[in-house]
């Protein structure tokens, strides 16, 4: 099986920017020789995020691709609708604020009062019933080949990163097929998600086909915001939490985790895997990709 050459970015709509100057600083310190040394660390900063007149959120982030981080934390968190007529999204990079407006009225202070911190680094929250709507989510059976998570696996991994220039990061990325879509990083692995999903809001882009890819932990928020989102398939080379599991069972979620190299395990939704390559022919996965560490 051939492997697409690290630095190719020819089939992505978005690809990590690593040498982006706001992201990282760098900073020097001593390494275990007592040696002087210059290495460059993510930067984190805050974006309040309004919903016309009311204040809903500040996120920790790195500060990139804010409106699409607005728009998908928004219609994530069950505050924009499918439909919803969105008037304007205005980034203030002074103030750290973005403001989405819609042509509807919003009002959201009961919601806002039933909050709940998650898992994901950085400390995500999600406001309301994290389970409200799941009961309505229902998800295509659009099969997935063994060949494309293999070759997306391998493609993702050698793809430059911000991970792999500073660590200290997450990665998710929409796919579709054997080919990688849009990746975006963050701070915490929410975040990655929730600017995918703004991406798919504000180009109308169609879920039942896709893939989201992610290099975080498969926990309950990230499959109740992939089963939201209308994706089928989530995959990681992470693992699983019980409760994670256990969502994706219950709506019918294809969960793929610990897959590295020739390896996964599937734990929901086997049924739409297409077992079309023999794990014999895939290269075990090399230590440049092992995504332990930035070089």
């Amino acid at each position: 099986m051939q492997l697409a050459q690290s630095g190719d970015l020819s089939d992505y709509l978005i690809a990590p920017d690593p040498s982006a100057p706001r992201l990282t600083r760098a900073v020097t310190g001593r390494d275990h020789t007592g040696a002087q040394v210059e290495i460059r660390v993510v930067e984190e900063r805050p974006l309040t995020i309004f919903l016309n007149a009311q204040e809903i959120v500040t996120a920790m982030t790195i500060g990139d691709y804010p409106a699409y981080l607005a728009l998908g934390f928004l219609r994530n968190q069950g505050m924009l609708r499918a439909d919803e007529e969105i008037t304007g999204v205005d980034y203030d990079e002074e103030l750290e604020t973005v403001v989405v407006r819609t042509a509807r009225a919003t009002d959201y202070e009961d919601k806002m009062r039933r909050k709940t911190r998650t898992s994901g680094c950085a400390v995500g929250t999600v406001f309301g019933d994290m389970m409200e709507g799941l009961e309505a989510v229902t998800l295509p059976q659009t099969p997935v080949r063994t060949s494309w998570l293999y070759a997306l696996s391998a493609r993702i991994n050698r793809t430059p990163s911000l991970y792999l220039e500073a660590g200290a990061i997450h990665g998710t990325v929409l796919c579709c097929g054997d080919r990688p879509l849009v990746y975006m990083e963050d701070v915490g692995r929410h975040n990655a998600v929730d600017k995918i999903a703004g991406w798919m809001l504000s180009e109308q882009v169609p879920a039942e086909d896709k893939i989201l890819y992610t290099t975080g932990r498969l926990t309950s928020e990230m499959v109740i915001k992939t089963a939201m989102m209308g994706i089928p398939v989530l995959a990681s080379r992470s693992g699983f939490t019980a409760w994670g599991v256990e969502i994706a069972q219950q709506v019918g979620l294809t969960l793929i985790g610990r897959m590295k190299g020739k390896r996964f395990i599937c734990l929901s939704g086997e049924s739409r895997l297409v077992r079309d390559t023999d794990p014999d022919t895939v290269a075990e996965e090399s230590k440049r990709a092992s995504r332990k560490g930035a070089a």
